[in-house]
């Protein structure tokens, strides 16, 4: 708690000192995050820094492609994505490089930033298992159950180019072993109930219209759906029940809103600047108030609607660069076993 505390003062510190001299500063964005309440997170930086924001969106495979054409001429500072396993790609496209670590390594636990330093998470995304309660009396405790035969024709699950699949299935391959986490994808295949369609709410819409029993989702889609009315989902969200999976084991699998400095950021210090920034207190309270997802910084509390999910122990034993590192044979054992 200590070196949490010393690590957000000296965030403040940096902010306060680089304010004085950043009234005509400005920061470039390349973001794959698409929520009009992150514009609420920029204008505090800029009140509290000076340091103007100017932020492009797109999806993140489009943005790392700009990246590698602009080259050593790109405008951009800071890249961030919704997923490890982008940030992979982005790093085997060379568009990264090595942030400072000292505000960001005294607040963000190990497992959740890269070995060298390229990039870390900012706010945590839980991959849960939901289930029909009035269908299913036992449902699934473990990913690894979810291939059970038992459960033949009942899952929804997306397709194996969503990379928050391909994160799920690289961290299986961590800690079971490329084998087993084969066998497990043709365990889930076999038990599809219908062929991947769709995003996480279209999973858990298929429990609401009986097209499958048990869903596998980003737990702050489920959230969404008390929220607001999401259509097919919201008037019928109190007889969708969920699973902390692996909580006698690993752990639940959470994935990450990562952030980065850009190779050839032409503002490396406003970019540090936001970077920290996104550490601290203000940032961590706003990702989970205004998309219900976890706080990357220990000791950050929780919104009301993300509580109400409970407490779950989290997969801290796999390393979350182990996603990106085995994203290339997660996506050659999807291939195997025909996941669409």
């Amino acid at each position: 708690m200590r070196r949490i505390v010393a690590a957000r003062l000296l965030a403040a510190t940096s902010l306060m000192a680089i304010s004085t001299a950043a009234l005509s500063a400005e920061v470039n964005v390349y973001s794959s995050r698409h929520y009009d309440s992150d514009d609420a997170l920029y204008e505090e930086f800029t009140n509290q820094t000076g340091i103007t924001v100017n932020r492009i969106e797109g999806k993140a495979d489009e943005l790392i492609a700009r990246l590698e054409a602009e080259g050593a001429n790109s405008p951009a500072d800071v890249f961030i994505t919704v997923d490890a396993g982008r940030m992979a790609r982005a790093e085997e496209a060379g568009v990264l490089q090595p942030y400072g670590g000292d505000v960001i390594e005294g607040a963000v636990p190990s497992h959740l930033r890269h070995p060298d330093d390229l990039w870390f998470g900012v706010s945590q995304r839980a991959r849960i298992i939901f289930y029909a309660k009035d269908r299913v009396e036992n449902p699934p405790r473990t990913y690894e159950a979810l291939a059970d035969p038992k459960y033949k024709g009942q899952v929804c699950i997306r397709s194996s180019s969503n990379v928050y699949n391909q994160s799920l299935l690289a961290s299986i391959i961590e800690a079971d072993g490329a084998d087993e986490a084969k066998t497990w994808a043709q365990g889930v295949v076999d038990n599809m109930a219908r062929a991947p369609q769709g995003g996480d709410t279209d999973q858990l819409r298929g429990l609401v219209s009986g097209e499958c029993d048990i869903a596998v989702a980003n737990h702050y889609y489920f959230l969404r759906a008390y929220d607001s009315d999401v259509e097919g989902l919201s008037a019928s969200i109190d007889n969708i029940g969920w699973v902390w999976p692996n909580q006698s084991g690993r752990g639940a699998h959470l994935n990450l809103t990562a952030a980065a400095m850009a190779k050839s950021a032409p503002n490396p210090d406003e970019a540090q600047a936001l970077l920290d920034f996104l550490t601290g207190e203000y940032a961590q309270q706003h990702f989970a108030n205004q998309n219900n997802e976890y706080p990357a910084v220990p000791g950050v509390g929780l919104d009301e609607d993300t509580a109400r999910l409970g407490f779950f122990v989290p997969d801290t034993q796999t390393p979350t660069a182990a996603f990106s590192a085995n994203a290339k044979e997660a996506q050659e054992i999807f291939n195997a076993v025909n996941w669409q």
